[in-house]
């Protein structure tokens, strides 16, 4: 094939290229170069890519077409590989931050956390439009401890709601897998731990949804796949689950995602496409769908999900919540399927940033001893929200070209939310350059795809294909096109960008970017039976995701407001590593300026509404 090598980029050493606002550094648009396809047109796809005549031919094409020969399999950069974007800890002397011990339980830690969180303001909470009240942790926990309502009549209430949710005319998808009986045993028993005076944190009782990639007893681990599970039985808590239930949480269940994490729809062809609280006719996002969805339409408070490819983050702006990505290292991976490992990481779903706090604090833990880890093991601050000094200082860095890459309605939210930021708190907003962003992207996603195959080559030989989706089967067969050299290229990519990263971070505390491109569009019946492939939108959907997770930084994602047709818009701020709480402070200071302006989605149910 010869004849169609496409000739690769030439990249400048790293401390040639200028990162200021008059860099010459192009920006290159995502240069997406294939079809929606779903119903038949993806089947006969799907068969053409697993054909031997066509296979090997056609994934070259897309390889090429799509720039990966250009700008990663065929390009010349002297970088060395970086295979895992672990960073050394260090002191970052953050403002207004609680140093905390690494001895404490998760329900000791919990007792930390509450203990950063401002006081409840009459101001704020009557400010918010009473239907658009999104219970927190502290709501339920306060309830509980009154004996205004139990845990187990808001389990009752749940339960019910979700039967609901799942069954026509709503037909939300939420969940994988649920079950009322384990939902109410759990239940029953935060119950008596309050009629004792005995709760284990303010986390007893509050329900919590787990997404179904993380082994969580009693049900089985699917990654959204229909035979995962057979070949891989769920044996045991993850590490993280472990800690919630030692702080009492009711786990409610396992919920949607897209299969194998592999797209950003949230559509599943097995389980159903997970829709979105502010409009059921159009998607949640991927691939922590249900996660987003059930905290949006108010079934918890908080949920777990798994952020590979922004698969936190995105669904959490598409449904108007926050998403939260800790540091690469920062949460143990213990018990979460290894589809991703060296992108992939624990993150949180919540209604508000001081309950991602809480769950943060319950699930952050030294890492087990089986685990690549941090040498020394990272300290661990908790931001304090309760002080009456604001963070003062952060500079947050802006590249205006990839800032702008997105439609109209999020363009000018996220910039008038950034004008409110800066006007309220008098934190500088410095113009930067990134170089190499859609090289970024496509080395992630080589990444991710090579990474994914491995993982599961095992059972992939003993698969019948037949069972999965027509949308992964096309990813599958991507996936198992990336070579070896494509793999370490990639990785070469990896560490130039990390050294930029570094050098932007000297003079910002931030980088503050839209979450996504586009806002929740139509799910179209032609997907419901095969999964799509939309690349274009895909593409949009992760423009602004993959440093958190190809370069290990933690980032957050808080909703700054709708587009015409009602959907919300999330901002991103992504932080140097280890700074989750300067990234926690600026988080709270956006949704302050915010939250009286939230509105509540079609689909809510008020689990502590007053009989």
């Amino acid at each position: 094939m010869g004849l169609f090598r496409a000739k690769g980029v030439v990249y400048k050493p790293v401390e040639n290229v200028n990162l200021g606002p008059d860099s010459d550094e192009s920006y290159i648009k995502a240069n997406v170069k294939a079809p929606r396809m779903a119903g038949f047109l993806a089947k006969i796809f799907a068969w053409f890519l697993e054909s031997r005549i066509f296979g090997a031919f056609l994934l070259y094409i897309l390889k090429r077409n799509n720039l990966i020969h250009k700008l990663v399999t065929n390009a010349e950069l002297e970088d060395s590989p970086v295979y895992v974007p672990l960073h050394p800890f260090e002191e970052l002397n953050e403002k207004e931050v609680k140093h905390v011990n690494s001895d404490l339980s998760p329900s000791e830690q919990v007792q930390q956390a509450v203990g950063c969180l401002p006081l409840p303001s009459e101001k704020i909470v009557n400010g918010l439009k009473p239907s658009s009240r999104r219970w927190t942790v502290m709501d339920y926990s306060k309830a509980y401890s009154s004996g205004e309502i139990t845990p187990y009549k808001v389990a009752e209430r749940l339960v019910a709601a979700i039967h609901e949710s799942s069954s026509p005319p709503l037909d939300m998808a939420f969940f994988i897998n649920y079950d009322a009986e384990d939902i109410l045993r759990q239940a029953k028993e935060s119950t008596l731990r309050y009629q004792r005076g005995e709760p284990r944190s303010v986390l007893d009782g509050v329900p919590v949804a787990i997404k179904d990639e993380i082994d969580c007893s009693p049900y089985p681990t699917t990654g959204g796949t229909k035979w995962l599970h057979k070949f891989r039985p769920c044996k045991s808590d993850a590490f993280c689950i472990l800690r919630l239930r030692s702080c009492g949480v009711v786990i409610i269940g396992k919920t949607n995602m897209h299969e194998l994490g592999a797209g950003t729809s949230g559509i599943n062809p097995h389980y159903g496409a997970t829709r979105n609280p502010y409009d059921p006719s159009r998607i949640s996002g991927g691939s922590s769908s249900g996660s987003a969805a059930v905290v949006a339409a108010g079934l918890c408070p908080v949920a777990l999900g798994v952020d590979g490819g922004g698969s936190v983050r995105m669904p959490a702006a598409l449904c108007g919540v926050v998403g939260f990505k800790p540091t690469f290292g920062r949460v143990p991976h213990s018990g979460v399927l290894p589809l991703n490992w060296t992108v992939g990481m624990v993150g949180v779903l919540a209604g508000t940033i001081e309950d991602a706090l809480i769950v943060y604090a319950a699930i952050n833990g030294p890492v087990p001893s089986h685990e690549t880890s941090v040498i020394p093991p990272p300290k661990m601050y908790f931001p304090m929200l309760q002080s009456t000094n604001s963070v003062s200082d952060i500079t947050l860095a802006r590249y205006g070209e990839w800032f702008n890459d997105c439609s109209d309605d999020i363009r000018t939210c996220c910039s008038l939310a950034l004008h409110k930021l800066s006007e309220k708190h008098g934190w500088k907003t410095v113009d930067v350059t990134i170089p190499d962003i859609e090289a970024m992207r496509l080395a992630h996603y080589l990444t991710i795809g090579s990474e994914c195959t491995a993982a599961l080559s095992s059972y992939l030989e003993k698969l019948d294909i037949a069972e999965s989706g027509w949308d992964v089967r096309v990813a599958l067969s991507v996936y198992g096109a990336f070579s070896g050299e494509d793999y370490i290229k990639a990785q070469k990519l990896r560490n130039r960008q990390i050294q930029f990263h570094r050098n932007i971070f000297t003079k910002a505390d931030v980088i503050v970017t839209p979450t996504v491109g586009v806002t929740a569009y139509p799910i179209l019946n032609d997907a419901l039976h095969t999964g799509e492939l939309d690349y274009i939108n895909g593409a949009a959907l992760v423009r602004y995701q993959i440093a958190g997770n190809f370069l290990g930084l933690p980032a957050v994602t808080v909703p700054v407001g709708y587009d015409k047709k009602g959907l919300p818009i999330g901002l991103q701020f992504i932080g140097r590593p280890w700074s989750e709480p300067t990234l926690i402070h600026i988080a709270h200071a956006m949704q302050t300026l915010c939250i009286s302006e939230y509105r509540k989605p079609q689909a809510f149910y008020d689990l502590l509404k007053k009989d």
